[in-house]
């Protein structure tokens, strides 16, 4: 096995391929005028055949564009036909079928979860509410309400807290200078 590893890395087989290109080579000078001119013939023949073809192709590629404006086939009516041809294929394969039923599932879960959470969170809220240092708390705050609302109106007054604000503001814009020039003139005279 070793041996024929070696022969592998000879250079041997490059002699080869320098011995075949120098065949080519002399092929090549070897070759007598009237198979060149053979050769160039069938080389302009081919070249003739290449340039008939491209016209052709032109024409039928402009004959093209013209019929689907005839139809009213525009590019851009085109690249929508081509995206809804795409994203109709993209939802019938396999992945995307996969996929939206794992996204489903995870936000049905999710729905889920969040409904738990707001379960737990309304049953601890009303355990608070119904706590005796939170009734303690709330019944302090009612007092003090009633406190404020008892000095603020006088005992009495029996009016809500923005009854008194509006009642205190009615007050004070009556009692603020008033600079009637008409009114001056008139008690002078």
């Amino acid at each position: 096995m070793e041996t024929r590893q070696q022969e592998f890395l000879d250079s041997e087989p490059l002699r080869e391929t320098d011995e075949h290109t120098s065949d080519l080579n002399l092929s090549n000078s070897i070759m007598t005028e009237e198979e060149r001119e053979e050769i160039q013939l069938e080389l302009a023949k081919l070249e003739d055949e290449i340039s008939t073809l491209k016209q052709v192709l032109a024409s039928k590629e402009k004959r093209h564009t013209e019929l689907k404006h005839k139809l009213g086939i525009t590019p851009l009516s085109e690249l929508r036909s081509n995206l809804s041809r795409g994203w109709t294929d993209m939802q019938s394969s396999t992945a995307y079928k996969r996929t939206s039923e794992t996204l489903s599932s995870a936000g049905q879960k999710t729905t889920a979860a969040f409904s738990t959470l707001g379960s737990a969170i309304n049953r601890k809220f009303g355990d608070v509410r119904n706590s005796p240092s939170f009734k303690s708390f709330e019944e302090k705050v009612e007092s003090t309400v009633s406190s404020i609302k008892t000095k603020v109106g006088g005992p009495g007054a029996g009016g809500s807290f923005e009854d008194v604000l509006s009642s205190t503001a009615k007050a004070s814009s009556q009692d603020t200078p008033t600079n009637n020039l008409t009114d001056t003139p008139e008690k002078s005279q």
